[in-house]
């Protein structure tokens, strides 16, 4: 067998491989999304823009650490930062720029705009002229911008990511994906709003609001600004068991929707999961943080051993193969109940096999 194809094409996009660098730090400027095309990732997911960036003021520090006990490895990860507080006509250049550079890559863009059909008309129209391949709609962000009814202030309300998602397919000429935040009941409801609008597909999850902890010694939450602090959004492996319970939901809703799968990825294995349930790529964000944009290599090769392993000689023949495989508790009672009748039947033919066998061989004992 070859070595299995990792490319996949998702909305008419064809990434040379399902690994895609995730909306955040990794992602900041120019250089660094040209640093991990370099290095072989198949796409990138650019830090958030928005029109008016002189809004967005960060604060130092804005991350705090969940380490094991065990091994003392951070686990979680807490970020308070916000969009990108870079001009936008700075990020329109360089988006511009990355295209001219890096043609086969795929640059998607995040944006995030406040509760008004102008400015996401407006963003929608003067970003796609620079030649991305797709939106990414942040209506997910749990921190910082909910006051301007902005990131997760409008993912947690179906209605409005309707409305929102349908704004910017009014306009949009290129696919649109809605990321969707996890700080929700059903991971379903706002999904099936932005695929009402028109959405071409589905990012998830975005990061969990969260606390990382109190310092013992001050007694002030982390991450600690002049004392304070603030809940922030929530990665890092400790999610993953999170993430892939919504990629699994949105999927087996809507199977005829793309997907890409989000939270706690850090190896091609990690990867692999949330392929079988239903993802078509992959975002990294925080693991590219903690590891570096280097563990691209490692990513391919451990999932094109996973895909040899199974046989499957390409990617799209893997997404979703895992999703059969869930069901309700009622129907798990009446399989495990079966098979214990089935097992008991059998046993019983066992038993009858062998004793007619020792008939058999005490009759011919008897006779000789």
């Amino acid at each position: 067998m070859q070595s299995p194809d990792l490319s996949i094409v998702v909305n008419g996009m064809k990434f040379e491989n399902p690994f895609v660098l995730g909306s955040g730090p990794p992602g900041t400027n120019a250089r660094v999304i040209g640093k991990s095309f370099d290095l072989g990732w198949g796409g990138c997911v650019i830090k958030t823009i928005s029109l008016d960036s002189s809004k967005v003021i960060n604060t130092a520090p804005r991350y705090a650490k969940l380490r094991s006990r065990e091994t003392n490895e951070v686990v979680g990860f807490e970020n308070i930062e916000l969009i990108s507080d870079r001009p936008f006509d700075v990020w329109m250049k360089e988006l511009k720029q990355l295209k001219k550079d890096y043609p086969s890559k795929m640059l998607i863009a995040s944006i995030m705009e406040e509760y008004r059909r102008d400015a996401w008309h407006e963003i929608v129209k003067r970003t796609q002229d620079t030649g991305v391949d797709a939106f990414e709609l942040n209506l997910s962000c749990p921190h910082g911008l909910p006051e301007r009814k902005m990131g997760m202030a409008m993912g947690e309300d179906p209605s409005i990511c309707e409305e929102v998602v349908g704004w910017v397919k009014e306009v949009s000429t290129i696919p649109v994906w809605a990321k969707m935040t996890p700080n929700v009941g059903d991971p379903t409801a706002p999904a099936r709003a932005s695929v009402n609008a028109g959405a071409d597909g589905i990012s998830l999850i975005n990061t969990i609001l969260s606390v990382t902890g109190i310092d013992l010694t001050t007694l002030r939450p982390l991450p600690t600004v002049e004392g304070y602090s603030v809940p922030g959004g929530y990665s890092g492996q400790a999610v993953r068991p999170i993430a892939l319970r919504h990629v699994m939901e949105v999927a087996r809703a809507f199977p005829n929707v793309t997907i890409s799968g989000i939270g706690g990825i850090e190896t091609g294995a990690d990867a692999a999961q949330f392929i079988l349930l239903g993802s078509h790529t992959v975002q990294i964000c925080t693991g590219a943080m903690l590891r570096g944009y280097e563990i691209i290599d490692e990513l391919k090769t451990d999932l094109g051993k996973i895909m040899a392993e199974h046989k499957f000689e390409k990617l799209a023949d893997m997404v979703g193969k895992s999703l059969p495989y869930f069901t309700t508790h009622a129907d798990l009672v009446a399989r495990q109940k079966a098979a214990k009748a089935e097992r008991h039947h059998g046993n019983n033919r066992d038993a009858d096999t062998w004793k007619g066998a020792i008939a058999k061989e005490t009759d011919a004992l008897t006779t000789n």
